[in-house]
C-alpha cells in the first residue's frame, strides 16, 4: 500500500485489529471518518455552486445578458461533469457499503 499524508497504512489484520482496539486508533479513526465526511460535503457543495453558477450564465444568455456563449457552455459542460463524477462516487461508496453488510463474522 502507498502512503497517505506520509502515513504507511498498516497491512496485517493483526495490526488493524491492535489499532481498532487502542484509544488512539479509534479517535484516528473517528477524526478520519469526519474529515471524509467533510471532504464530501465540500465537493457536494462545489457541484451545487458549479451548477448554480452554469444555471445563472444560462439565464442570463436566454434573457440577453452580455456573456459569451463559449463561457456558458464551458460551465455547463463543467457542471455537468463534476455532477456526473459525485455520482459516480456516490456509487462506489453505496456498493462498498453493501459489500461490507455481506460479510459474515
Amino acid at each position: 500500500m502507498r502512503p497517505i499524508n506520509g502515513i504507511q497504512p498498516p497491512t496485517s489484520p493483526e495490526t488493524l485489529a491492535g489499532i481498532a482496539s487502542s484509544k488512539a486508533g479509534k479517535a484516528d479513526f473517528e477524526s478520519g471518518i469526519d474529515e471524509f465526511a467533510k471532504l464530501l460535503s465540500r465537493e457536494v457543495e462545489d457541484v451545487n455552486s458549479m451548477q448554480m453558477d452554469a444555471n445563472d450564465m444560462v439565464h442570463s444568455l436566454l434573457t440577453g445578458g452580455d456573456v459569451n456563449e463559449a463561457e456558458v457552455l464551458t460551465a455547463v459542460q463543467k457542471a455537468d461533469l463534476a455532477f456526473r463524477m459525485l455520482l459516480q462516487v456516490r456509487n462506489k461508496l453505496i456498493e462498498a457499503y453493501r459489500e461490507v453488510q455481506q460479510i459474515q463474522i
